[in-house]
């Protein structure tokens, strides 16, 4: 597993892309699309229809290097800092960037669940680090940044614990976790308490996979063309959904919401042989009382990190518009911004006002 074998790769949340730095965000701001260009010093703001609509981003990574500290004398790592730095870290350039691609609003997360394999005290102090450090961020930015919180998942009860402080006492909007824990699936029952806790906070679970190593051989995906990242992450993030249906996860806590990165992996690209399948498979053992394409328009949100415009208009059909929610992957570099949505033919106005923010400044109360 990389959580134990690489957390150098892993802390850095390398996984998701190739890294930017602050400058090369602003050279990569694409013009028109009804948004204003931004000029040095400036902010682009985003209009749709005539009207200036607010942009909120629901994929973005940091890191907190103190938490290095914390996990350099466990079995984890020797140096779990190393890769700690650049535009992972907070600063001025993070600011500047969301300036320079018209987002008003981002969301914050850790990419990374290498804490998944710690013990239960040093994994309570490293989410405590992290989800305190979001919140001073957030603080000291009030109006351009909200934080999806860290939990110990392998602990379900103290994953609980630790969404309900970081919600009611650091203004969590939400929590932020991986497609399974040290490759258990998380839509077994025992995970329970915390989906519990979600649900009943109101609170949406960001779903944010680390290629797919629960589901295919060490190295299966090794070589040529970052497959771990292109091939792995959507696979494990369909996976993680599939099961949630299919367990009956999703029946179990009607309310809950899970926001699946990268379009909800390959989901919604192939949701007809999901939806036949409890029907057309004699031993399928299906748990779930709906079929998969209501929980899809339902119970799952998926973010635009589709990156065509074939993949979005498909992505809005199988899903529906109000399930499809802005992201960037920042720091990281998936050419991934607003003019895909400004520009789609397919969508009309008030639409693309959902997808840009309007769906999430209702869901994380923005």
């Amino acid at each position: 597993m990389r959580n134990r074998r690489d957390f150098l790769k892993t802390v850095a949340g390398a996984t998701a892309g190739t890294l930017l730095t602050g400058r090369a965000f602003a050279g990569s701001a694409l013009q028109g699309g009804g948004a204003a260009p931004a000029g040095p010093g400036k902010r682009r703001e985003v209009f749709v229809g005539g009207k200036r609509i607010k942009v909120v981003d629901v994929h973005a990574h940091c890191v907190i290097p103190e938490v290095a500290d914390l996990a350099k004398d466990s079995h984890l790592t020797a140096n779990p800092g190393l890769r700690a730095a650049g535009p992972n870290v907070m600063g001025p350039d993070r600011v500047h960037a969301i300036d320079q691609l018209g987002i008003d609003v981002q969301v914050l997360s850790i990419n990374g669940y290498w804490f998944y394999a710690a013990d239960r005290d040093l994994a309570a102090k490293i989410v405590r680090l992290q989800d305190e450090k979001l919140a001073e961020w957030c603080a000291a930015h009030p109006d351009r940044y909200v934080a999806l919180c860290s939990v110990a998942l392998q602990y379900p009860d103290l994953a609980a614990e630790q969404l309900e402080y970081a919600v009611k006492k650091l203004g969590a909007r939400g929590a932020a976790i991986g497609g399974h824990v040290e490759g258990e699936d998380i839509s077994l029952p025992k995970y329970d308490p915390f989906w519990a806790k979600a649900q009943e906070l109101g609170v949406v679970v960001f779903m944010h996979p680390q290629g797919a190593e629960n589901v295919l051989q060490k190295d299966a995906l090794k070589g040529r063309g970052d497959l771990g990242n292109i091939i792995g992450n959507p696979l494990e993030t369909t996976i993680f959904l599939t099961r949630m249906m299919f367990n009956g996860t999703f029946d179990r806590f009607p309310g809950l919401k899970i926001c699946a990165a990268h379009g909800g992996g390959y989901l919604p690209s192939y949701l007809g042989r999901t939806e036949v399948a409890c029907d057309v498979r004699p031993d399928a053992n299906c748990a779930n009382k709906k079929q998969p394409s209501d929980y899809l328009k339902n119970q799952i949100l998926v973010d635009t990190i589709i990156l065509s415009e074939e993949g979005l208009r498909h992505l809005t059909a199988e899903a529906g518009v109000g399930q499809v929610v802005f992201g960037t992957d920042m720091p990281f570099n998936w050419h991934s911004n607003v003019d895909l949505v400004l520009n789609a033919p397919f969508l009309s106005d008030a639409e693309k006002e959902a997808i840009l923010g309007g769906t999430l400044v209702k869901l994380l109360r923005i």
